[in-house]
């Protein structure tokens, strides 16, 4: 038997907090990087059992997408985020996932308000980002109107629970805004894991599922060490090219002057090129 990380068992039940009232809490957890390696020998026997041999092998199967063994490791989290944050964390549908149910029980008075430096304009160039921030005046004045119309929904949802009205609560609960508190619990393997991590922990995430995202990849750096190594080696920090691509570097290469224009590529994979421009 592959005994448990001590680390990992010493952040169980610990809470995390992100934004003003979420949190990640490790509620359980199953393999490390010593269940990866056991699952990737069982096809050729035990193997050698050095530790840089281990991490070598790790490498091996991230760099060529072999993930299997990875997924033998699992881990559950207890979270809680905006409801509008949960939204977006379900279009990842390779977890098992248990919501916290307002049919059955009262949500509690927890909404989440940005930061004034969070309060920023539509992003021109991004249909799905935020871009300048808004002036002081203004960004004070959407900050004060989130709360107040916040505070005022669940003045409504508490009158509609009352004993006077006993409006159904799963009907109720669809006056409230979505920037109230949802809880889940979510389990995952670290396969899966890591490529939550990757999208959600990019820059170009919206920031109030990226500080999950962020917390999360500290969470693997603790638990799988050599595999998330691995991973930031491989694939977060690393870029991949189209065939196209690839002949366009090699023209680079050779000293060739090569535009956009006539490289054959889009604007967007030509900008990719940037390292081989700058």
């Amino acid at each position: 038997m592959i005994p448990k990380n001590q680390k990992m068992l010493d952040l169980v039940e610990k809470e995390h907090k992100i934004l003003d009232h979420g949190f990640i809490r490790i509620i359980d957890f199953m393999g490390g990087d010593e269940a990866i390696v056991q699952a990737a020998r069982v096809s050729y026997g035990s193997g050698t059992k050095a530790v840089s041999t281990d991490k070598a092998l790790i490498n091996y199967l991230v760099k060529h997408k072999h993930t299997s063994p990875l997924e033998m490791c699992e881990i559950k989290l207890h979270l809680k985020m905006p409801i509008f944050v949960a939204r977006q964390w379900i279009r990842h549908r390779t977890a098992s996932i248990n919501e916290y149910s307002a049919r059955y029980s009262v949500l509690s008075n927890e909404y989440y308000i940005p930061e004034l430096n969070r309060i920023q304009k539509q992003s021109k160039d991004n249909k799905q980002g935020s871009g300048e921030p808004l002036s002081p005046e203004l960004a004070n004045k959407v900050k004060n109107l989130l709360e107040e119309d916040a505070k005022k929904c669940y003045e409504d949802y508490e009158f509609f629970l009352s004993d006077e009205v006993n409006f159904a609560r799963e009907l109720a609960r669809m006056n409230l805004n979505l920037n109230y508190y949802t809880e889940f619990y979510w389990k995952i393997d670290l396969h899966n894991f890591l490529h939550f991590i990757n999208l959600r922990a990019h820059p170009h995430a919206q920031y109030e599922i990226r500080v999950y995202a962020e917390k999360m990849l500290e969470i693997a750096k603790t638990w799988c060490p050599f595999a998330t190594d691995a991973f930031e080696n491989y694939v977060m920090n690393a870029k991949t090219f189209s065939k196209t691509q690839i002949e366009v570097i090699k023209k680079m290469i050779k000293g060739e002057i090569v535009e956009q224009e006539n490289s054959g590529l889009s604007k967007r994979d030509f900008n990719d090129l940037d390292i081989f421009t700058k």
